[in-house]
């Protein structure tokens, strides 16, 4: 597969997960693409597993001063960028009040305000280059009121109205703007989960993979230029919201 030959894509949160599945997809796929995360050993094993076209910057997405660097860090080592996955984000759930403050902040901090800001951050760029695509990852979460995650829930519906709005403001200057929404992933969210609790939950089909999500990702940014995907929600066959 090589319809992304010569693309620069960037992927945040791209250690892990979703993150890594999508950056491993775009690589086959014949992209170049620069790795976002804070965990510097992580992005150097896996840059070393991945190969050249795999690019490690160490980012907390956290700190405004690196937040607003994210471009700038990209096109040092890229020269231009075509394809931005926001992809980094955390979770927490259970009752509202039993919830830490702090956690609170983070959560909002990373799922919504660094997601915005890095768009704002790279959106010149593509406007100037009159191309470029990006995808957000959201949740189905985003699309149904979960009343176990109302943090995480509300998070991600956020991102549903960020992304329907900067669509309709970016869509004459060449660029698309999509969410993916998975169910519930495979990933380190899922870590204390026992072993035999996950085999179950992936017998029954209410857990999927980090790859399926990555290859709708590809779906999306493999269409040809006069369509955009908006949103496409990818669940466990199982899972009934």
């Amino acid at each position: 597969m090589t319809e992304l030959n010569g693309k620069i894509a960037a992927v945040t949160g791209a250690a892990s997960g979703i993150g890594l599945a999508s950056t491993e997809a775009m690589l086959a796929a014949g992209a170049t693409v620069v790795l976002v995360d804070r965990d510097e050993k992580a992005l150097e094993t896996v840059c070393a597993r991945l190969g050249e076209r795999a690019i490690p910057l160490v980012l907390n997405l956290l700190d405004p001063h690196q937040c607003a660097g994210l471009l700038e860090g990209i096109l040092s080592k890229t020269g231009k960028l075509d394809i931005l996955h926001a992809n980094a984000g955390t979770y927490i759930g259970g009752d509202l009040m039993e919830t830490d403050l702090d956690t609170i902040d983070r959560m909002l901090n990373l799922n919504v305000n660094v997601v915005i800001k890095n768009v704002r951050n790279v959106i010149p760029h593509m406007i100037e280059r009159g191309t470029g695509d990006i995808v957000v990852t959201s949740s189905v979460a985003g699309h149904s009121a979960i009343p176990w995650e109302p943090v995480y829930s509300s998070s991600k519906w956020a991102m549903t109205c960020f992304v329907q709005t900067m669509r309709r403001q970016l869509l004459k200057s060449g660029i698309r703007v999509g969410s993916v929404s998975p169910g519930p992933v495979i990933s380190a969210l899922l870590a204390d989960w026992p072993e035999e609790n996950l085999r179950k939950a992936k017998e029954a089909g209410a857990l999927i993979e980090p790859k399926e999500v990555a290859d709708a990702i590809i779906f999306m940014l493999t269409r040809p230029r006069n369509v955009t995907i908006r949103d496409i929600v990818v669940l466990p066959s199982a899972f009934d919201i």
